[in-house]
């Protein structure tokens, strides 16, 4: 039983609630995104797939993967909605600051660079 209570304690480790990649920042349980002190406004598919990659920075993910993770293994679709709504992060979070965070890894996927400003 205290082995069981161990494991469960552990598993309720808070977690940080905002998560930063270089000078950006995002809260998603708050849904709030900022960029060089400047609030960015998210849908909430686009902040799950902006969380995704900020979990993962500087790690090559694939379309399945994204699509997997953002839209459900069991969602029907096209993976080149990720394609579509990775177009709409980098609007919104890269072109209005001049950063290029969002890479397109040729044949393979997508990954978020940590950038220092």
């Amino acid at each position: 039983m205290t082995r069981l209570r161990t494991l469960i304690d552990k598993g309720n480790d808070p977690q940080p609630t905002v998560i930063r990649v270089g000078d950006l920042e995002l809260d998603p349980l708050k849904r709030v995104c900022r960029r060089a002190e400047n609030t960015i406004e998210l849908t909430a598919r686009e902040c799950a797939l902006l969380e995704f990659f900020m979990q993962r920075p500087g790690e090559v993910l694939s379309k399945q993967q994204i699509f997997d993770s953002v839209w459900g293994v069991d969602s029907e679709g096209y993976l080149n909605i990720v394609e579509v709504y990775v177009g709409y992060l980098r609007r919104k979070v890269d072109e209005p600051f001049g950063r290029q965070s969002i890479q397109t890894v040729r044949g393979v996927g997508y990954r978020l660079l940590e950038e220092t400003p």
